[in-house]
C-alpha cells in the first residue's frame, strides 16, 4: 500500500497525556491522525504519568535543544512507610514501616529538597551505563552502581496530607531531568521510613500548561470534522519569552537566506543571547544570537522557507 503524503502541518500540538502510554505511543498515534511523520515531543514521560506532553510539527521539531523554558511542573503523589524496586507504587514492594507520620514532621524535612540537590538516577530509568540503559538491566536482575546527578527544585509544596493514609500531594517545579520518584523516595528515606509515589501529572512544560492541553479522542475528533489543522499553536509560541526582534522586508529576505545581519542597521536593544525574530506582519522568522563582538545578528535556528527566487 503506497504512504500517505505529509500534510506539512507545523505547529505545536499539547496533548493531556493518559496513562498506560509513553511518550512515542502519543508521538505514533498522532502522526497516524495528523496525517504528519515528522512529530518530535519537548520531554519524555513515563506511562504511568499524565498531563502536558507538547509535539512539536513538521519545522517546530528544529525547536527541541533550543527551547527556553525547560523546567517542568508536576503535581505528584506518594506513600510514606513503603519501599519499592522502582520507587513508586507500580513496583515490587521491598519493606514497610508503620510508623505514624505527622504533617509537621513531614514539612520539616521539605526544606532539604529545595534548591540544588543530587539524585541518584533510578534502576528503572533510560540513563546509560556501560551503553545499556538501567532499565533493561534491571529487569534482569541486575542492579549497578550510578553517578549522583544535580537537579534544582525550585518550588516544593505540600498541597494536602492524609496523616492516616499517610499519603501527601506535592506541586513541584523543577528542572529538566528531575525524577519524581526519587524525590519522593529520598524524602521517605530522610524522614527514615521510605516512601512510594503514587501518582504524577506534569502540569507545565515548554511554557504550556494543562489549559493548553487537549486528549488524544479530541485530535481524533477534530481531524475527523477537518479541524486539525486549527489545533496547532505556532511555533513562536514556544520562544514568547525572549526578546523579539522586528526586521524590514529586505532585512528578512537576507535572514531567511542565512545572512549575518548588522546589528546597527537593526532596531533591537543590542542585548546578548537567543532572540525571536520576526518579519513585517509579525511572521516569525527563527531564533538568533546578537555577538557583540562582532556587531552581528547571527542565525541560530531558521524556521521559515528561503526567500523566492533567492540561493537556499
Amino acid at each position: 500500500m503506497p504512504k500517505r503524503p505529509d500534510t506539512g502541518l507545523t505547529g505545536v500540538l499539547c496533548i493531556r497525556k493518559p496513562q498506560e502510554f509513553t511518550s512515542f505511543d502519543v508521538v505514533a498515534k498522532l502522526r497516524g491522525i495528523s496525517g504528519t511523520r515528522k512529530i518530535g515531543h519537548s520531554g519524555t514521560l513515563d506511562p504511568m504519568a499524565t498531563g502536558v506532553l507538547p509535539l512539536l510539527f513538521g519545522q517546530a521539531a528544529k525547536a527541541c535543544d533550543l527551547l527556553p523554558v525547560t523546567d517542568k511542573r508536576y503535581r505528584a503523589s506518594a506513600r510514606f512507610g513503603f519501599t519499592s524496586d522502582t520507587q513508586d507504587i507500580w513496583g515490587k514492594v521491598l519493606a514497610e514501616d508503620p510508623a505514624p507520620l505527622s504533617r509537621a514532621a513531614l514539612e520539616a524535612v521539605l526544606p532539604r529538597f529545595r534548591g540544588e540537590i543530587m539524585q541518584i538516577p533510578p534502576m528503572y530509568s533510560a540513563v546509560q551505563v556501560g551503553g545499556q540503559r538501567l532499565y533493561d538491566l534491571a529487569r534482569k536482575g541486575i542492579e549497578v552502581e550510578r553517578k549522583s546527578r544535580p537537579a534544582v527544585i525550585r518550588e516544593l509544596n505540600l498541597l494536602s496530607y492524609d496523616e492516616a493514609r499517610r499519603e501527601a500531594v506535592f506541586d513541584i517545579l523543577c528542572s529538566k531531568g528531575t525524577y519524581i520518584r526519587t524525590l519522593c523516595h529520598d524524602i521517605g528515606a530522610a524522614l527514615g521510613m521510605g516512601a512510594v509515589m503514587t501518582g504524577l501529572t506534569r502540569t507545565e512544560a515548554a511554557g504550556f500548561t494543562l489549559a493548553d492541553c487537549v486528549t488524544i479522542e479530541e485530535a481524533q475528533q477534530a481531524a475527523a470534522e477537518g479541524r486539525f489543522p486549527g489545533l496547532l499553536q505556532p511555533v513562536s509560541r514556544l520562544f514568547a519569552g525572549l526578546p523579539a526582534i522586528t526586521l524590514s522586508e529586505g532585512q528578512a529576505r537576507l535572514f531567511r537566506n542565512g545572512a549575518r545581519l548588522d546589528l546597527n542597521r537593526i532596531r533591537c536593544a543590542k542585548i546578548g543571547g537567543d532572540h525571536a525574530v520576526y518579519g513585517p506582519g509579525e511572521e516569525f522568522l527563527g531564533i538568533a544570537v546578537c555577538d557583540m563582538g562582532q556587531n552581528e545578528l547571527v542565525i541560530r535556528r531558521l524556521f521559515a522557507a528561503p526567500a523566492p527566487g533567492q540561493a537556499k
